[in-house]
């Protein structure tokens, strides 16, 4: 963590230096520039224009649209100082809204490609579709690179989820949300196989914000209620490493610890296809099907008769013919 600190302060540094070089070598142009500039003005264009009257009209309203261009830049950017610094107090480095075009996608893997490789990654999500499986996801490869995986999805048979699923459209269904869980979990099975310490944790509430912390980051959205996560703004917020108190990096990474150190929420056996539930002091208490079938295994095969009933039953309560359209 030290040595990624550590050299951004480098890579940083080295852009102020380029920048002002740069900004010195324009000033320095443009004042050796001046003498001969006002003299082709004075004893070359002048003369011209005092001979015709069309020429003197058009230099008057090119000089005056370039007075209102220049003064009205100088108002906007006059005008947005309180705007960018409540941007940089509350640490924010991207935003985008509803439309993930081609270009904030863009903008987006730019900002993922300059973050340094992180040990660590934190998410709290609905389905994890689309950090995980969908392909448009810039964190999918940048998730490779970290070695431990945190990870919180709803729990696929909790009453938190069929609310959510409620306040949505009839084309998304439950079925279409264990589809996507489905898929998540496949995808971070592959990665503990890779050799990376991946913890899969369901939470039962409805969701309120889908959390992603990457090394210095973290990626913020509302679950509002009634529409699709991806339909909602994304906001990305930086730490401040000189002053972490400022910005709203801790407050997001803070709330995803604090849900995950809450025993209330089952942690994931990727062996057996298990809830795990512990007690306060960490101790393993009781054990659940998930509900889901996993690789075409709906029910673990070692589970007691009542928790695989019960599975079964969670199971057959999808409504028959659901739409295939995927959430968030």
């Amino acid at each position: 963590m030290r040595e990624s600190i550590r050299t951004q302060g480098l890579l940083h540094s080295v852009q102020q230096i380029l920048s002002h070089g740069v900004i010195t070598m324009l000033a320095v142009a443009i004042a050796f520039s001046l003498p001969q500039a006002a003299q082709y003005i004075l004893y070359e264009w002048w003369p011209l224009v005092e001979k015709d009257a069309n020429l003197l009209l058009a230099t008057e309203i090119g000089l005056a649209s370039v007075l209102v261009l220049l003064f009205n830049f100088a108002k906007i950017v006059w005008g947005n100082r309180q705007t960018v610094a409540m941007a940089k107090l509350t640490a924010l480095a991207y935003a985008r809204n509803e439309r993930h075009d081609w270009l904030s996608r863009r903008r987006e893997r730019a900002l993922v490609k300059r973050l340094s490789a992180a040990r660590d990654a934190h998410i709290l999500t609905l389905t994890g579709h689309d950090t995980f499986v969908d392909e448009r996801s810039p964190l999918r490869a940048a998730l490779k690179t970290a070695y431990e995986i945190r990870v919180m999805l709803v729990n696929p048979v909790g009453k938190g989820l069929r609310r959510r699923i409620d306040s949505l459209p009839p084309e998304i269904t439950l079925l279409s949300f264990h589809k996507e869980i489905e898929a998540s979990i496949a995808y971070l099975a592959e990665l503990r196989k890779s050799g990376k310490k991946v913890t899969l944790k369901f939470y039962e509430h409805e969701p309120f914000w889908k959390v992603v912390v990457f090394g210095d980051h973290v990626w913020v959205q509302h679950c509002h209620t009634g529409y699709e996560v991806k339909h909602q703004p994304e906001y990305i917020f930086a730490l401040q490493h000189r002053n972490p108190r400022e910005g709203l990096y801790v407050p997001f990474y803070m709330h995803f610890l604090d849900q995950w150190s809450q025993p209330c929420h089952p942690e994931y056996d990727f062996a057996t296809n298990e809830l795990v539930y512990r007690d306060e002091t960490g101790n393993e208490c009781r054990r659940a099907a998930l509900g889901v079938p996993i690789n075409g295994n709906g029910v673990a095969a070692d589970l007691p008769g009542p928790a695989a009933e019960k599975s079964v039953l969670a199971l057959g309560a999808m409504p028959a013919g659901a739409g295939s359209r995927m959430p968030d």
